[in-house]
């Protein structure tokens, strides 16, 4: 039974990844639309209310204890406010090559923090997990043909928000022990969004200007946004940290690569390259060893061994 709740929740986490992975064309027209600051402020508010309705028909919306509270600012400050502001201005300040390698440290980096703020040390298997995942995502991103750019500011810009949002898998695991991670998640999508709203009345001062220019196919693009990848992706992925812990679940995070590649090919008409399809072997098999899948089936194949062997020697 625990086994067949373990594969839901990575059939889940497959699907989240593929709802963010084709976000990544939804972000780029919005944020060309609309000023990106401002308009990502709106959609995490957007998302932040949206998962209070669901959980009100839920049933499971209650006030925070005065820890939990300090949980939520603590996860919406790194989460929301650091992990989107540094990316959105960090990309405008580097190549997207640059930019999707350093994201693609992110399962590695929270693998590191689980070590050495969880204890939860990992094991060879799923080292070498994440170190195949993170050379799946090397290998897509580098198959652009650009190589790799100097490093500048925005690559730290962009390393700090990836950074930010390890930080806050780990502040989530142990708020997660508590309050439930689907509530934790409207929370910090709330607070982080009016912080990241004044943050952008400071940066952009028109930015509130633009919101009249849009067609109402960009408003329908930013409300799929808003509700699918932000308010149902944000709240599938914080419960999985609740049922498999920030490290195992972030190997997953490799996969966004892959389907914000697939993306880009449906909606924009990118092409995919024999590259893209190697680094997707190197995604899956990293998904497969960082998870502990691998490590689970030896186990169980040993433990079948054992009790045939055993029934064998009683015959």
């Amino acid at each position: 039974m625990r086994e067949l709740k373990k594969w839901q929740t990575y059939i889940v986490l497959v699907f989240v990844m593929m709802i963010w992975g084709f976000n990544v064309p939804a972000l780029k027209t919005l944020v060309t639309a609309f000023t990106p600051v401002t308009i990502t402020s709106l959609r995490i508010f957007t998302a932040g209310v949206t998962v209070f309705i669901i959980l009100g028909f839920m049933r499971i919306v209650r006030k925070p204890t005065r820890r939990e509270g300090i949980y939520i600012i603590g996860g919406g400050l790194l989460n929301v406010v650091s992990h989107h502001y540094f990316l959105s201005v960090g990309l405008t300040h580097t190549s997207s090559t640059n930019g999707g390698l350093i994201l693609g440290t992110g399962p590695l980096l929270t693998a590191m923090l689980a070590s050495i703020l969880l204890r939860n040390r990992p094991t060879v298997i799923k080292v070498i997990g994440f170190l195949l995942g993170g050379a799946g995502v090397s290998i897509i991103v580098l198959s652009g043909g650009n190589g790799l750019a100097t490093l500048n500011m925005g690559d730290a810009m962009v390393f700090i928000s990836i950074f930010s949002q390890a930080l806050s898998f780990i502040i989530i695991s142990k708020a997660a022990k508590t309050l439930d991670p689907r509530l934790l998640t409207g929370y910090m999508l709330v607070f982080g969004s009016v912080i990241l709203f004044f943050i952008g009345l400071v940066k952009e001062p028109g930015g509130l200007d633009h919101l009249g220019n849009a067609s109402p196919g960009i408003w329908i693009l930013f409300f799929a946004s808003a509700m699918l990848a932000t308010a149902l992706g944000h709240m599938l992925y914080n419960q999985s940290i609740g049922k498999l812990g920030a490290a195992e679940t972030s190997i997953f995070l490799n996969l966004n690569t892959f389907f914000s590649l697939i993306g880009a090919s449906v909606f924009l008409g990118e092409s995919i390259t024999p590259y893209h399809l190697v680094g997707l072997v190197f995604i899956v098999l990293g998904v497969v060893c960082g998870s502990g899948t691998l490590e689970e089936m030896v186990i169980r194949r040993k433990q079948e061994r054992f009790l045939n062997k055993h029934r064998n020697h009683h015959l």
